[in-house]
């Protein structure tokens, strides 16, 4: 398979030179210096490595930079624009919904995807919509207030 010579990350176009068969995270991380996504088990499970892929969460750990093509991805650096954060990273601040932090970027991502696709989720939404990402603190109370929160943000900011 030909090399990828270009991604669309973060609303900017990117010029790489990447092996089609690499991790989409391992070019993010490596070649374009967007370190938000983390590895976690290499496996898909943990959901650290989350970003978005045309708005729909992924595990870039498993995703062959290959099969992107024209997809637009979002990190967790393109979150906050004009220098203010996503309201989910601000609820995420503002609950302390983070403790060794690990998981914050991929729980902030699915997070933010669930936020697009159900402005005012409930409490089961939310839960089912974050089991791909595992928090080994245990902080997930706190990441559920933190959707919450910043589902009303998001609510109050539209009116």
């Amino acid at each position: 398979m030909a090399n990828i010579t270009e991604l669309h990350v973060n609303d900017r176009t990117f010029r790489v030179d990447a092996d089609a068969e690499r991790s989409l995270l391992s070019v993010l991380r490596d070649d374009l210096e967007l370190i938000g996504a983390k590895y976690g088990c290499g496996e898909g499970q943990c959901g650290a490595c989350t970003v978005l892929m045309d708005g729909t969460p992924t595990h870039s750990c498993l995703t062959p930079v290959g099969k992107v093509g024209q997809k637009k991805i979002t990190t967790i650096e393109g979150l906050e624009r004009d220098g203010r954060l996503h309201p989910l990273q601000q609820a995420f601040l503002e609950f302390g919904a983070m403790q060794c932090a690990y998981c914050t970027s991929g729980m902030i991502m699915a997070g933010v995807a669930l936020l697009k696709r159900i402005p005012k989720p409930s409490e089961p939404e939310i839960i089912r919509s974050m089991e791909g990402n595992i928090c080994r603190c245990g902080t997930y109370p706190r990441i559920i207030a933190a959707i919450k929160r910043a589902a009303s943000m998001k609510e109050g900011a539209s009116q």
